[in-house]
């Protein structure tokens, strides 16, 4: 007689956990991928014996106990590869870095310890949930069963038994959730995809694991396992949203559509481009939605906000109807309100989250941006709608005028001196091609790229400028060349920024990861400086020099090397000291199969950038009342440019 076939298998808490993520796919556009399709991690006492354990049973290199975990990897799948990190934070950035390489439809996880390895995570889902960035955490937890307490690294508060220092993840979290049985993950594990994988809840996964659950056994269902996809989907408009949105595009004169990150989520770019070609209406671009079109399209304008463009920022004050597709209007893309300033503006809003679709009092087309365009496209083609001439030829012509002085910035007739800011970013432009990627994220770089860098393909132009985090570069540099291994991949960073995190230097030198990363030296954050002299701080506290006799830092520059400090974490590292040495270093890295880093002194911090300045105010609030005089004339620049702030009704 036939025995009976089990319907369950048993396994740790944590084996289940990775063994039901390697069984996980995403599908768009009839596209199947794995959905976590690795699993970063550093170990300790909270995550060893339980996560750490379980990822030996199921990684790609076995375990060599010589036969398989119970109930066998997964049919048709490679088991869950690891990623050995140095810093908790610099983990998640990775990972971030990857999803939104792959357009946030594969993801990778993080495991960490608990205390100040579960803490570390705080910022990096931060910036993930700001960016709608899709990213899984499962840091380790203090014990759920309390056999001690309290336990090493546990937070103890009085007036809560059941609170850990995990808790600080739930605000920064889209889904936040701690397994304290057994049977409370096949739940909360399914509830965590449903949200990585929908295209308005996405940002940071967190399921918190105490470390006694983690090793706990239990008979799991089959039917746990089993292949599961999960649908992107790709919403389409209402209908009577579509034909006020035609209506409202045809009745406009001056019209703009300011693309926004959702454009590149949702793959995009070419519906935009065919509403561009159509109708000839402008395209300004966000920090996250640069790139929407190429900077050669007629169309293109440039970035758009504070560190937009002149062309772009010109075109947002006059406009009478402003058409987001993807964005959120943030204060840098509305110049805290001062930037859409003609007499009665509208604005109509295509994004796929209810949330956005509402903002400055918008008429929503809630729906994916691609879906929507075309839609758009094709209702607006069958009535031959196009932008008046007269608006075409004023748009293109201050194009024009602004490529003469990019151009202009990016000259250096002297090739034998220290290059400014921009001339990096020119030499840079010369050597790079469509399949190169960019990543940057804070200091005076994201304004200067923003005006300045003519993308030349979608997924060019990386800068994260939501949390507009230092220390993101490096690490998403490593997260992006894994999701595009044959592209050549730009982490360009600050003295500033480097000194955050170059941590992951080492993990890029043991994997072989091929990233070129540029130091930008200026002896201290540059950008801050010059915004610090803006607003009455007379650039306080922003260098990086030794005291002077009177305590304030602007004595002699620190005597810091940081390409001797990459180059003793592994990196290759050449040095350029001019112009013409830039150049030559910049086309050897490009050129090179290993982790490269190109340093550069560039001018010093009163000099740090040398980009046309900025083409629109942003709100810093400077002191009310003050004794110096720089502050005061602050203050009245200030008032001045609060007064043209409106709010849109």
């Amino acid at each position: 007689m036939t025995e009976p076939t089990s319907t369950t298998t048993r396994l740790t808490v944590a084996q289940a956990l990775v063994r039901f993520l390697t069984a996980q796919y995403s599908e768009r556009d009839g596209v199947r991928r794995r959905l976590v399709d690795a699993t970063w991690g550093i170990f300790g006492h909270g995550n060893v014996a339980g996560i750490g354990q379980a990822l030996l049973e199921y990684g790609t290199v076995s375990s060599g106990s010589g036969g398989a975990p119970p109930g066998g990897a997964p049919s048709g799948t490679s088991g869950m590869p690891f990623l050995q990190g140095r810093n908790e934070q610099s983990m998640v950035h990775a990972a971030v870095g990857y999803a939104r390489q792959c357009n946030r439809l594969s993801v990778q996880a993080v495991t960490t310890s608990i205390g100040p390895g579960a803490t570390n995570l705080v910022t990096g889902a931060a910036l993930a949930t700001v960016n709608r960035l899709p990213v899984l955490l499962l840091p380790g937890d203090v014990f759920a069963t309390r056999p001690a307490d309290p336990v090493l690294q546990q937070l103890e508060v009085p007036y809560a038994g059941d609170v850990s220092v995990n808790d600080c993840l739930r605000p920064v979290s889209r889904y936040f959730d701690r397994i304290t049985r057994p049977e409370a993950l096949i739940p909360a594990a399914l509830q965590a995809m449903r949200v990585l994988t929908d295209p308005v809840e996405t940002g940071a996964v967190t399921l918190a694991l105490p470390q006694d659950v983690q090793t706990e056994a239990f008979d799991w269902p089959e039917e746990f396992f089993a292949e599961r996809v999960w649908a992107v989907r790709r919403p389409a408009a209402d209908p009577a949203e579509l034909a006020a949105a035609v209506r409202a595009v045809r009745e406009a004169r001056r019209p703009l559509v300011v693309a926004g990150g959702g454009v590149h989520h949702s793959e995009a770019e070419d519906a935009l481009k065919k509403f561009a070609d159509l109708t000839r209406i402008p395209v300004a671009s966000t920090q996250a939605g640069k790139g929407s079109l190429n900077w050669d399209h007629p169309a293109d304008v440039g970035g758009i906000g504070h560190t937009g463009t002149a062309t772009a920022c010109e075109l947002a004050r006059t406009a009478d109807l402003v058409i987001g597709v993807g964005t959120r209007y943030t204060d840098f893309t509305t110049a805290s309100g001062t930037l859409f300033a003609a007499q009665g503006v509208r604005f109509l809003n295509v994004n796929i989250a209810s949330f956005d679709g509402h903002k400055l009092s918008g008429q929503p087309l809630v729906a994916d941006a691609r879906t929507a365009l075309e839609a758009l496209t094709e209702a607006l083609a069958s009535r031959g709608h196009r932008a008046e001439p007269a608006y075409v030829t004023e748009y293109t012509d201050d194009k024009e005028r602004w490529e003469y002085r990019v151009d202009a910035t990016y000259e250096a007739e002297d090739l034998d001196i220290r290059p400014t800011q921009p001339q990096v970013l020119g030499l840079l432009d010369e050597i790079v091609t469509g399949d190169d990627i960019l990543i940057n994220a804070a200091g005076s770089l994201p304004g200067d790229l923003h005006k300045l860098w003519r993308t030349r393909s979608r997924d060019q132009y990386h800068v994260e400028y939501g949390y507009s985090c230092m220390g993101y570069e490096i690490p998403a540099a490593i997260g992006v060349r894994l999701a595009a291994p044959d592209r050549p991949v730009w982490a360009l960073v600050g003295d500033g920024t480097y000194l955050m995190m170059p941590t992951e230097i080492v993990t890029a030198v043991q994997e072989g990861i091929a990233i070129k990363v540029v130091i930008l030296q200026n002896h201290g954050y540059a950008s801050i400086g010059g915004l610090s002299e803006t607003v009455g701080g007379e650039r306080f506290a922003t260098a990086y020099r030794h005291r002077s006799e009177d305590g304030a830092y602007t004595g002699r520059p620190l005597p810091v090397d940081l390409a001797a400090n990459a180059a003793s974490l592994g990196m290759r590292v050449l040095r350029a000291k001019t112009v013409r040495d830039l150049r030559a270093a910049l086309a050897e890295a490009r050129a090179a199969d290993t982790p490269t880093c190109v340093y550069v002194e560039t001018e010093t911090a009163d000099r740090v950038s040398g980009a046309p300045p900025a083409q629109a105010w942003w709100d810093v609030p400077v002191a009310e009342t003050a004794t110096r005089s720089s502050a005061v004339k602050a203050r009245e620049l200030y008032e001045r440019h609060v007064s043209t702030r409106r709010r849109h009704l």
